[in-house]
């Protein structure tokens, strides 16, 4: 499976968000777990992500609600996957950046989420301000869980029935990668 892995800029979004709601179809669907904290019902974007998106791609990192995304595109140019990486919304935590990613159904378990963790990784480590990368997963996405580990991330905290979603409990596990 052949992928470019690149920045994305402003024009790339309305093709990413065509892809965010495709993939949020999967969502705890057919044998998929769940991997947003999201009803299986919800299948669309939560209000105010595409914002999030648009505003923060634009803010220097550093800077409260910054935000920067990678696109894998296939040889057609379609998206294949993506990660980002934002500002946490704490003042005190500015050395720090939370980590978001998803790859579509058609890709996942060729190892393509490993290559965007990879390039995120790269990125922050030449972020002169960024000492952390942390993430919030569903405890019970047992594939995500095995890749964060895999690519380096420390289980930090399990919080046990976090989280009500369709009537069912579900633990929250937090995840730290220490870049310097």
């Amino acid at each position: 499976m052949t992928v470019n892995i690149r920045p994305a800029d402003a024009a790339d979004l309305p093709a990413f968000f065509v892809y965010l709601e495709d993939h949020l179809r999967d969502n705890g669907r057919d044998g998929v777990p769940l991997f947003q904290p999201l009803s299986r019902a919800q299948s669309s974007l939560p209000p105010g992500l595409k914002a999030s998106f648009v505003d923060g791609v634009a803010i220097p990192v550093g800077q409260p609600r910054w935000r920067r995304l990678w696109l894998a595109l296939d040889a057609r140019g379609s998206i294949a996957g993506h990660v980002d990486l934002r500002a946490r919304p704490e003042p005190g935590a500015r050395h720090r950046a939370m980590l978001g990613m998803g790859v579509h159904r058609a890709y996942r378990r060729h190892g393509l989420g490993a290559q965007l963790l990879s390039t995120a990784v790269d990125w922050a480590r030449g972020e002169d301000g960024l000492k952390w990368i942390d993430l919030e997963v569903l405890s019970e996405n047992h594939p995500a869980v095995a890749l964060y580990l895999r690519a380096g991330f420390t289980m930090t905290a399990r919080i046990a029935d976090m989280l009500e979603i369709d009537g069912e409990s579900l633990d929250l596990s937090y995840m730290s990668y220490q870049l310097r």
